[in-house]
């Protein structure tokens, strides 16, 4: 099993900085981001093309790399906070130096898109925080569960998780290395040295707007090229914004449960995770342990 570094946790009078590595973002919500953070005693910087626009993008390659790299090498920077995913960050894993980041590391927060930094990130060696971005912080509530875990989590107060069982659900409990995001996000990283590594990994998924033949495509490459058969255990979290395919002959939660029938590792249904307001933090990279029972899944963090 890899352990993975924690990047310090944060103290008030730390600063963030808010960078948009992919699609661009309103601006308001960059402004809503930023005031939440202040509210908890961190300061903000907000990224030079953060507020961009380069046709779908934030702003052109060169641009968000720039960004990027600044706030990693910048040891004055604690944390860097993704603004939105979308598309685009895989244009800037390979280009990235990670000199200034390892002897300065810091947590880097976002999902969807950003799946492809957090590989990037334990790629060499740190783990990071899967959680909500700017959307999220702007708009809801202050007592926001997700909202509060995050900020518990940055300041080092790691929460313990449970959640209600699911009828497809395998019982069944593992420790392994919490690892994973965006489906389609680790589909295209296969075969790169992104992917991530398989042996005592606790795989979790999510994705937004796949059809459910094109996730069970995803599936069957994991399962063909020997992946499962190495998993300690699986999280699904939330598959949404799609239509069911008739195709399949079944709902998708029932073909994802049929490719995983072979094996024998806990798996959890429905988790809080993906583009859902209700998306728990989860530190990828982290060591956890899995519980999966009758009544209800808990996960803990043990690292």
């Amino acid at each position: 099993m890899n352990f993975l570094t924690y990047p310090p946790f944060l103290q008030e009078g730390d600063t963030v900085a808010i960078l948009s590595p992919a699609s661009k973002i309103d601006k308001s919500l960059l402004e809503g981001a930023a005031k939440r953070l202040e509210s908890w005693g961190l300061k903000v910087q907000v990224g030079r093309h953060a507020k961009s626009s380069s046709g779908h993008y934030s702003g052109s390659i060169k641009h968000r790399l720039a960004d990027l790299q600044d706030a990693m090498d910048n040891p004055k920077i604690k944390a860097i906070l993704c603004s939105r995913g979308g598309y685009g960050t895989v244009h800037l894993i390979n280009q990235l130096d990670f000199t200034g980041f390892t002897e300065s590391p810091k947590w880097v927060i976002g999902f969807s898109d950003i799946t492809a930094l957090h590989n990037t990130i334990q790629y060499h060696g740190f783990a990071s925080l899967h959680a909500p971005m700017a959307r999220h912080l702007t708009v809801e509530a202050d007592d926001d569960p997700c909202t509060l875990y995050m900020k518990q989590v940055l300041f080092g107060d790691i929460p313990e998780y449970k959640c209600k069982c699911h009828k497809l659900n395998r019982k069944g409990d593992a420790m392994g290395i919490l690892r994973g995001g965006n489906l389609a996000v680790l589909y295209g990283l296969r075969a790169t040295r992104y992917d991530f590594p398989a042996p005592g990994t606790i795989l979790f998924i999510e994705d937004v707007g796949e059809r459910p033949h094109a996730v069970e495509r995803m599936l069957y490459n994991l399962k063909i090229g020997g992946v499962f058969d190495q998993l300690a255990g699986v999280i699904i979290g939330q598959f949404t914004d799609y239509e069911e395919d008739k195709s399949l002959g079944k709902v998708l939660y029932a073909a994802i449960a049929d490719v995983l029938s072979d094996y024998d590792f806990p798996v959890c249904f429905d988790f809080p995770v993906g583009h859902v307001t209700n998306n728990l933090p989860l530190i990828s990279g982290a060591q956890i342990s899995l519980e999966v029972g009758a009544k209800e899944t808990k996960i803990r963090f043990l690292c």
